[in-house]
This record gives structure tokens, sequence and C-alpha cells, in this order.
């Protein structure tokens, strides 16, 4: 507080001595906020860890190539394709025969680093009046097979689709001729057929080899049976 001035001894005014009140301490001040950014720096490294990690992950998914959904190998396709309902309507199998069962050899006997492939052929019934039957088992390592499936499936243009196998699947029935069964599961095909035999000797204009007919009506059903038995059976 500042005083009046005062008179003294009439020779004029003495100014009084300023006091000024000292104010109380007011409450302490709000903490200083964080500088920015160091949050933003800490956001850059966490998202750098983030989008890292997730390039490492595609890169290694990259690297370990196309999901095969769980199909593996096969040594022996004969063995691995049993085949029960297809002998119960054409005959037992007389004789096997490995194609290039599990093979995956490129030039030289090298493996072949995009496509593996096995077959096995069979005879039911009969060798000389059964009907003969081929299972076809593709690996595609690399390329997507799916662009193509369709045209090779319609090749002879018969071939209708077949629901509930796969990705896609498609039929084909020749009367009591044959029939053929073909499945695409992501990078895999599968085809199961077999068909009636028929040679002859020239010499004596007789039959060496005539498949005795068997009514094929409804074949379907057993065809998609071993299918879906060789399906399961290719995962193990």
């Amino acid at each position: 507080m500042i005083s009046e001035p005062e008179l003294v001894d009439g020779d004029g005014f003495v100014v009084s001595e300023v006091l000024t009140e000292t104010p109380p301490p007011g409450p302490p001040g709000p903490p200083r906020a964080r500088r920015p950014w160091l949050w933003a720096l800490g956001g850059a490294v966490v998202a750098s860890a983030v989008w890292g990690g997730g390039l490492y992950a595609h890169e290694k998914r990259q690297d370990q190539g196309p999901d095969m959904l769980g199909y593996k190998s096969v040594e022996n396709l004969c063995e691995t394709a049993e085949l029960k309902a297809l002998v119960d309507i054409l005959g037992e199998r007389s004789s096997d025969s490995d194609g290039d069962s599990g093979s995956n050899s490129g030039p030289e006997g090298a493996a072949d680093p995009v496509l593996e492939t096995a077959n096995c052929s069979i005879t039911f019934g009969p060798p000389e009046t059964g009907y003969t039957g081929e299972v076809m088992y593709i690996r595609h390592l690399v390329t997507d097979p799916g662009p193509e499936f369709d045209a090779v499936a319609r090749r002879y243009g018969e071939a209708e689709p077949y629901e509930g196998l796969g990705e896609k699947a498609y039929l084909q029935t020749y009367e009591d001729e044959a029939a053929e069964l073909l499945v695409l599961d992501g990078q895999v095909e599968i085809r199961v057929s077999f068909n009636a035999m028929s040679s002859w000797n020239e010499d004596t204009d007789e039959p060496v080899r005539e498949t005795k007919r068997i009514d094929l009506s409804g074949i379907e059903v057993p065809l998609a049976q071993d299918m879906t038995a060789l399906m399961a059976a290719l995962k193990k």
C-alpha cells in the first residue's frame, strides 16, 4: 500500500516510504506438457516395427510358396489310392503299375521347382475282360492352375460341373464305356478315371482283350466316394 505524503517543519514534503504487500504464493501451476514430437517419434517407431514385422511375415510366406492346403508329396500313389467303391463295381484290382508316381524330377533328375506329378495305372477285374483305370495327382508348386482347369476339364466338351468336391470338380461319363472325375483344390489337381479296353488279333480277327461291360448307371457316386477318400489320404 502507498501512504499519503507528510509535511515536515514547513520545509516541504517528505515522501513516505512506499510499502508493497507481497501477495501470497498461488497454487502450483500445471505440469509442463511433454513435447509432442517425442510422442510422434514413439508412434513412428511402433509403426515402423509393425510394418517391418508385416513385411517379414509376407516375405516369409512368399519364400514358403503357395498354400498347399495340407496336400503332401506321395511316394506310391497306387498304395494311397485304394478306390474301394470302384472295386465293388468294376471288380478287384488285378494289376497296378506306377507311372511317375511321386515324381518331382526335372532335367537330369533335378527336383522340379514348379510341378510335382504322380500317376498310377490300374486294372479292375480280369486283365482280359476288365476295365483299365488311372489316377493322376499334380501339385502346382508356383503357379495357380485355376485359370486353365476349366479349359482342360472341358477339352472334349462333355464335362459337367460336380458340386461338393474341392474348389471345382467336373464329371464325364460315356455310357458303359468310361467315366472320369477331375478335382481342383487350391494348387492341387486330382483325376480318377477308367475305361473299357479292346484289342484285336488281326491274324485271327478275334479279340485279344475285350471288356465285359457293366451297367455304370450312377457311377458318379462311387467315383465321388473314392475321390473324397483319396483327397483325405493325400493330406496325411
